[in-house]
């Protein structure tokens, strides 16, 4: 049997942010977001992919700097999320041995997310940013005996973020 290669899917994720802005360089930022992840496993034999679809919501402490207009930006806090759909895989199984292939069995995520972006403040048309985070969960999908095939299984996600944000503030008298 030929090596199994492994690749990461592709997938959607949207949301909604809450920032409240109290000091001159920092916020707490809230967010609940829609998640797609998932993998894609490959050799000689056929293909493997695995659909996982997440509901999560992170609490971030955001530092920032520079401009009014320019701002730079450092994310990073807790993270919880809830898998709302497993697709159960499509394809050819890789290997007869893996159970990887069977339903997960821990639905509940946490971890610890972070994040390094910039975002331009336009005067009319709201916020654009900018936005790559690592998450890095603590839960696990499989289980983790030390006789189970991924005595390791913690979900890793590195995702690259273009957003689009508007700001709700009190009118100035």
């Amino acid at each position: 049997m030929s090596p199994i290669e492994q690749a990461c899917v592709l997938g959607a994720n949207a949301g909604f942010v809450f920032r409240y802005s109290g000091h001159k360089c920092c916020a707490v930022q809230l967010e609940l977001d829609y998640l797609h992840r998932g993998w894609r496993e490959h050799n000689s034999t056929g293909t493997y992919t695995r659909d996982l679809h997440y509901l999560e919501i992170p609490l971030l402490m955001h530092i920032y700097f520079g401009s009014e207009r320019w701002r730079g930006f450092f994310n990073l806090g807790p993270q919880i999320g809830y898998c709302i759909k497993d697709g159960g895989g499509k394809g050819t199984q890789i290997s007869s041995d893996g159970n990887e292939y069977a339903p997960i069995n821990h639905r509940f995520d946490w971890g610890l997310a972070t994040g390094l972006g910039f975002y331009y403040r336009s005067r009319n048309a709201g916020l654009y940013q900018f936005e790559a985070r690592f998450d890095y969960s603590f839960g696990a999908i499989f289980g983790t005996q030390l006789e189970d095939h991924f005595a390791m299984a913690n979900p890793m996600d590195l995702s690259i973020n273009l957003a689009w944000m508007w700001e709700l503030k009190k009118k100035k008298k």
